[in-house]
């Protein structure tokens, strides 16, 4: 049986969270980490990310900020206290170039981030959070811990969790620096 199926069948039937977990460990896990789980897993990041967009829309529905989308608070958090240039920026692979340029330009133009030449490469941007963005990212992060009691209520572990994301990160990162 496919566990997308079974997952999505769960939750269309207004099952508890917990129900799609159990499905879930139906599906063979014990042989180790197959192909398949690696394929859900991948298609899992993505339906997160989504997710997790929708998620910061709503809070800035809830607050009222509506200047700006989910994808540039999302830039402006992922900026947070640091001063940093936009090609660092888009090293971290937050960004793609045209994508950050527009962006950065709109937050820019909105009041959230300040903008200057850098004093020791005037070719390089150096990007900051005005009073207005850290405001925001303030109200954000306390939505955000607000997120994590209620995770930190369940038994998930994410600690672990974070860990195993980051190995996928890495191996994925070194296969585009490096190849096969």
């Amino acid at each position: 049986m496919d566990n997308r199926a079974t997952m999505e069948d769960a939750r269309d039937s207004g099952s508890a969270p917990g129900a799609a977990a159990e499905a879930d460990s139906t599906r063979g896990r014990a042989a180790g980490f197959d192909a398949q789980a690696y394929h859900d897993l991948s298609r899992l990041i993505e339906r997160l990310h989504r997710r997790f967009l929708d998620v910061l829309r709503t809070e800035l529905n809830h607050l009222e900020i509506n200047d700006i989308n989910a994808v540039q608070c999302l830039l402006l958090s992922n900026i947070g206290d640091e001063e940093i240039n936009v090609r660092n920026l888009m090293e971290k692979g937050y960004y793609l170039g045209s994508n950050a340029s527009y962006n950065i330009k709109k937050l820019v133009e909105a009041g959230y981030l300040n903008q200057e030449r850098s004093p020791h490469d005037r070719r390089s941007t150096i990007l900051r959070l005005s009073e207005k963005g850290l405001a925001m990212c303030a109200q954000i992060r306390a939505a955000e811990d607000k997120l994590a009691a209620t995770l930190s209520d369940s038994n998930l572990d994410l600690d672990t969790t974070l860990d195993s994301l980051l190995k996928v990160e890495r191996v994925w990162a070194d296969r585009i620096r490096y190849g096969s």
